[in-house]
């Protein structure tokens, strides 16, 4: 019942946000801007993607440290692998950016995130390190190809004056991403566990809860792929009038940005 009433509450401040800012002379967010399909595949793609990075990593940390006993420490030296793409990012990533374009970049991130999580479905009760190393370097190669792009399509096709509304609704979308699918693993993860739940209870609790980011993150894959339709800023180096060239960058922004 108080998850009801919270979320129709959510929806009827939404609703009313919506009408407030359809007729504000000076409105906080332009509602006109969201006709830009790659600003709204752009902020999709990133509530999708981050915000399964987020529920994903919650339920490995209580996988290790609940089930497995490991210490905060040892926990957070085990994720370490997967903050590669904070040297990957800004290196590789904006190569690929100018040969292949933002959205094939994009979309090849969210299938190596898409894999990354396929290879978590089947954690063991017992797994050594070494069987958990192969999702988590893939998971810092899909946030090395992902986040970057993300960033530079969100603010495709926007007006100058406007290229701050487009990062603050891109934050925006991260933000609620992240709460959206933790509240998602968490939920699922009880309803599996139960109450007084044994290892094997924890392990099925677990393995269900890591489905959400796995479909969360393939439901962004076919988004990014509806937008290989149509060149975007960065799909290829772009030529200006006097024949010069313009290369996009990509942000130097990683794992921790989550």
């Amino acid at each position: 019942m108080l998850t009801a009433a919270t979320l129709a509450a959510g929806a009827l401040l939404l609703a009313a946000f919506v009408a407030v800012e359809r007729r504000a002379a000076a409105p906080l967010v332009r509602l006109g801007i969201l006709r830009s399909a790659p600003l709204v595949r752009a902020n999709l793609g990133a509530l999708l993607f981050v915000g399964s990075f987020v529920a994903f990593q919650f339920i490995l940390v209580l996988y290790l440290q609940e089930l497995r006993g490991w210490s905060a420490l040892e926990t957070g030296l085990a994720l370490l692998l997967a903050g590669i793409d904070a040297i990957l990012a800004p290196t590789v990533t904006p190569w690929f950016v100018r040969r292949f374009g933002n959205v094939r970049v994009i979309l090849a991130g969210m299938l190596l995130g898409v894999a990354a999580y396929a290879t978590f479905l089947r954690i063991g009760d017992d797994w050594p390190y070494p069987m958990l190393m192969p999702g988590l370097v893939l998971m810092g190669l899909a946030f090395a190809a992902t986040y970057g792009p993300l960033t530079i399509a969100a603010t495709d096709d926007v007006a100058e004056e406007e290229q701050g509304l487009a990062g603050g609704l891109l934050n925006a979308s991260v933000q609620f991403g992240a709460a959206l699918m933790l509240a998602l693993v968490t939920a699922v993860n009880v309803v599996v566990t139960g109450d007084d739940p044994t290892r094997t209870d924890m392990l099925d609790g677990y393995r269900a809860a890591l489905l959400v980011p796995l479909v969360a993150v393939a439901i962004g894959a076919v988004l990014t792929a509806t937008g290989l339709r149509r060149p975007a800023l960065g799909d290829a180096v772009a030529d200006t009038a006097d024949g010069t060239t313009l290369e996009p960058t990509v942000p130097p922004t990683g794992v921790e940005a989550a």
